[in-house]
């Protein structure tokens, strides 16, 4: 590893970006070249961020398998986009509070969730943690602090900055890190969430994941500026643009962030531009709609091959290990599938159990009328 050495980051959350800059911030080239000086990170950390990013790719090419087979219902990947919510996921405290979107179950995975829930979940089996009732994807889990997003782009945005005017308010130390796609920047909560963020302080960081497609709508007929860094201006808090496929730049230009909302700074509005390698989900045909050019274009841009040349180049792992850690992995999702799999469907009275305390009349009625039986 080369001697740690202070960020080139540090300072540029200081300040509201000009609407006028487009400057992208990296620290690795697309070759996994050094380009500036990189974050205080010991070699355990940059293999666990490593992993994390492995294991999205590998838990999102078996999905998109079982989803073909019929085998589970649903499935977006986030395939080329894995160091955007990796790298802001190292930033974060353990206690933080997140508040995803789509395409952030790599954070839930860096924070130590296990494989096996990721299944559960898509599954809708009686161990998820939502017991089968909530969307595919949509993970959730209040030990880890990751509340569940609804389909209804940007909802998510006004309940981070709750979240976090609230422990402003309790004299807590805890941020909420709220995630974003390009899309989401036509939404009135993003707007709304913006303002009520920067008048109040509230300790939030907004993370916005630029993959250059809104389903088939591209991000020049999304927004008339021509970044979404640049939006931070107007609401009165720093906007920083970032390489969001170089893991380690997103990672210190989060960690700014973060440390800024806890020292009473306020919000900052992180663009990490990056692409989406597939379709929205497994429903949509982007052949469509882009380019296929376009496409091969960004594989060259790899965030994972990106970092894997990284660490073998500083000396942190070498080739054997990166494919050892590929082989774990993939034993690890065989193995979660399997359980999963076998794992019996929630019980049906869960259906209308765990909103009130004692479950309404009218509920007990239209479950009889269902027959009132149990898991089938």
């Amino acid at each position: 590893m080369p001697r740690p050495r202070k960020s080139p980051l540090r300072g540029r959350c200081s300040g509201a970006v000009a609407a006028a800059d487009h400057e992208l911030v990296q620290v690795l080239d697309e070759k996994g070249q050094v380009l500036a000086e990189t974050p205080e990170l010991a070699p355990d950390r940059l293999l666990q961020i490593h992993e994390a990013m492995l294991t999205v790719r590998r838990v999102d090419q078996r999905c998109m398998k079982l989803q073909r087979q019929g085998r589970i219902g649903f499935y977006g990947t986030s395939t080329g986009e894995e160091a955007c919510a990796v790298g802001s996921a190292a930033a974060l405290n353990h206690d933080d509070w997140v508040f995803p979107a789509l395409r952030q179950g790599g954070v839930l995975l860096y924070r130590g969730w296990p494989i096996r829930r990721w299944f559960d979940h898509l599954f809708g089996n009686a161990a998820s943690v939502e017991r089968g009732r909530s969307m595919p994807c949509h993970y959730s889990d209040r030990e880890l602090g990751q509340v569940a997003w609804s389909s209804c782009m940007a909802t998510q945005l006004p309940h981070a900055v709750g979240m976090a005017y609230a422990a402003k308010l309790k004299g807590h130390s805890r941020i909420a890190a709220a995630y974003l796609g390009d899309g989401a920047t036509s939404e009135g909560d993003f707007h709304v969430a913006m303002n009520f963020a920067a008048v109040w302080k509230a300790p939030v960081v907004f993370i916005c994941h630029n993959n250059q497609w809104a389903i088939s709508v591209p991000f020049a007929k999304q927004s008339g500026s021509a970044t979404v860094h640049a939006k931070a201006a107007a609401y009165g808090m720093p906007g920083v643009r970032v390489d969001g496929n170089d893991v380690l730049a997103v990672y210190q230009a989060t960690a700014d962030a973060a440390q800024r909302a806890r020292s009473g700074g306020g919000p900052t509005l992180i663009e990490g531009l990056t692409y989406r390698m597939e379709g929205h989900s497994s429903s949509d045909d982007p052949t469509r709609y882009r380019d296929e050019a376009e496409v091969r274009k960004w594989e060259a841009r790899d965030p994972i091959r990106r970092f894997e040349a990284f660490l073998i180049g500083s000396g942190a792992t070498d080739r054997a290990e990166l494919d050892a850690t590929d082989d774990r992995i993939g034993q690890a999702i065989d193995e979660a599938v399997r359980a999963a799999e076998a794992e019996p469907a929630s019980d049906r009275r869960t259906l209308i159990e765990e909103v009130y305390a004692v479950v309404p009349w009218h509920l007990e009625e239209q479950f009889a009328a269902l027959g009132g039986r149990g898991a089938d």
